[in-house]
């Protein structure tokens, strides 16, 4: 570049179909596209749920940036965790009920793995977050009104603490963010790594 002047940061795109996800980068004023990955999930093999988030992340990180070479691809993924065991989206709404009710007055975590992938430059960055959060005790007829609203059948452990979700949840210990889908202060310091600054 002339008189030594930084290059230009590059395009990011949001390697990810969740509007929570898009909502919360596009908070942080930040210009970017995005596009979900054509990732096959169970392709990933972890046993352990930091390595899988990680992996689940980077995968997706990897499927978009083969596509664009020259933009900065922003991949995540988030499961929720409780007795060692990661809970995934719901099959059906018995299944959304046996998740709420293992929750119900009990403390999980909720671990996000981020990966940022910029292949032009071969660079590749990937981290995860954890928080805790405490459910208060639900009864089967709080389950199941919660479950009506439609709300825990595309989210991981069957809620969204950013919907109804939140009345369920006694506490939380660790970055919110992380819970809705995306931890922005671990995100903010990854993306200043690669040039991008938040402000």
């Amino acid at each position: 570049m002339p008189n030594g002047t930084s290059p230009p940061p590059p395009k990011i795109i949001l390697a990810s179909a969740s509007p929570r996800r898009r909502a919360l980068l596009a908070d942080l004023n930040l210009a970017f596209d995005v596009e979900p990955a054509p990732f096959d999930e169970a392709s990933v093999n972890a046993s352990v749920p930091e390595e899988l988030v990680m992996a689940l992340a980077r995968g997706k990180a990897r499927a978009v940036a083969k596509r664009h070479p020259d933009a900065l691809v922003i991949g995540a993924d988030t499961a929720v965790i409780i007795d060692g065991e990661v809970l995934g989206k719901p099959r059906d709404v018995q299944d959304a009920h046996r998740m709420l009710r293992r929750l119900a007055g009990r403390t999980h975590r909720v671990l996000t793995g981020v990966a940022l992938c910029h292949l032009a430059t071969g660079r590749e960055a990937v981290a995860y977050e954890s928080t805790d959060v405490t459910f208060g005790p639900l009864s089967d007829d709080e389950i199941a009104r919660y479950i009506a609203t439609g709300e825990p059948m595309d989210k991981a452990g069957a809620y969204g603490i950013q919907g109804y979700g939140a009345v369920l949840v006694q506490g939380v210990k660790g970055c919110y963010f992380n819970v809705v889908g995306l931890p922005l202060y671990r995100l903010a310091r990854m993306l200043r790594a690669f040039g991008v600054e938040v402000f």
